[in-house]
């Protein structure tokens, strides 16, 4: 898809404020004719058309914070709102949630709405739609009209932004070494496809530790699941054509759904299969036997997340000053699933 034109990019071609731009289109007095007349050829040239995003939002002080997130059902994004509540309501700000039921349209529809004069600044975590598709001008173009955003867990280079995420590699990679160091070798991983960010990292992580413990990974223990909350039916496959010792699931359904599916076919864990997750949430605490998983704190990363948009909101040159990504440390939370 085409990108559209921006502001900032109509202001760097003519050397000119955003500001300037945005006058000389509106047919502002204080422009000069003859900028005016460049500026709306140029835009016009260029298809260039202002969307629901307010060009004076800048501004603007609405108190309001918007949160977008692919789901509220599972208990990490339920418990970064938590997270983002808390500290925001200490600050004096409001919050907003959106659902985007992982639909890149649902994400793109939800920031225009919240852009057209309702918040100051977007907390969001990508939708499975959106990184599948690879197309962030909806976020890149409300950043270009100068509205701040920070991005949670699935994140994106291509976009310029603060980030809080936590360190998926590591908290992956030491899940599997604590498998490896209780005599499991045959260790299966339930994962998301390659093209979300978390999922390519958790799987990174387990293939960096079958390595360095000299365990050659074995593509028929890595399944790859489209469907979050179903279609496990590769999982059982897994299970009837391999043997599997452990499993190491990158989210806590996935790694409960595994033990399930193992404990019908006759499996127990741990004394057959050890299992581990990643989210220690509610389903990780009420399961049986309990899961042990990688604790990503999420209230930790909504609180995060709050801080940095609110410095930037409330800085005067907010846009002079350099993008932060911080990385909030994993631990290992161990329950009666893992020997």
């Amino acid at each position: 898809m085409k990108q559209k034109i921006t502001l900032k990019e109509i202001s760097r071609r003519f050397n000119v404020s955003i500001s300037t731009v945005s006058k000389a289109l509106k047919d502002s007095p204080e422009i000069s004719e003859k900028t005016k007349e460049i500026i709306q050829a140029f835009a016009k040239e260029h298809h260039y058309k202002p969307n629901n995003i307010a060009l004076s939002l800048k501004n603007q002080k609405t108190k309001n914070i918007g949160i977008i997130l692919p789901e509220i059902v599972h208990y990490f994004f339920s418990s970064v709102i938590t997270g983002v509540e808390r500290l925001a309501t200490a600050k004096g700000y409001n919050v907003i949630v959106c659902i985007s039921n992982e639909s890149f349209d649902k994400e793109v529809i939800n920031m225009q709405m919240l852009a057209n004069g309702s918040i100051d600044g977007f907390i969001m975590s990508l939708s499975k739609d959106t990184e599948k598709k690879q197309d962030f001008h909806h976020i890149n173009e409300v950043i270009n009209q100068g509205m701040p955003v920070v991005m949670i867990d699935r994140i994106t280079d291509q976009v310029n932004c603060d980030k809080v995420i936590i360190d998926d590699f590591h908290g992956a990679y030491s899940a599997v070494q604590y498998l490896i160091e209780s005599g499991r070798k045959r260790i299966a991983l339930i994962t998301m496809p390659d093209y979300m960010s978390v999922g390519k990292l958790r799987t990174e992580g387990y293939k960096k530790a079958l390595a360095d413990a000299g365990i050659e990974v074995d593509e028929n223990l890595i399944v790859k699941v489209e469907d979050f909350y179903g279609g496990f039916e590769p999982v059982e496959e897994l299970f009837k054509n391999n043997e599997v010792d452990a499993v190491f699931g990158v989210t806590e359904f996935f790694a409960v759904s595994a033990m399930k599916i193992a404990q019908k076919m006759g499996k127990s864990a741990p004394k057959d299969v050890s299992v581990i997750g990643f989210t220690d949430g509610i389903i990780s605490i009420s399961s049986s036997p309990s899961l042990t998983t990688v604790s990503q704190h999420g209230e930790e990363i909504g609180e995060k997340a709050v801080d940095l948009l609110i410095k930037r909101l409330e800085e005067e040159d907010f846009e002079s000053r350099p993008y932060e990504t911080e990385i909030i440390k994993s631990s290992l939370v161990k329950r009666e699933s893992t020997l």
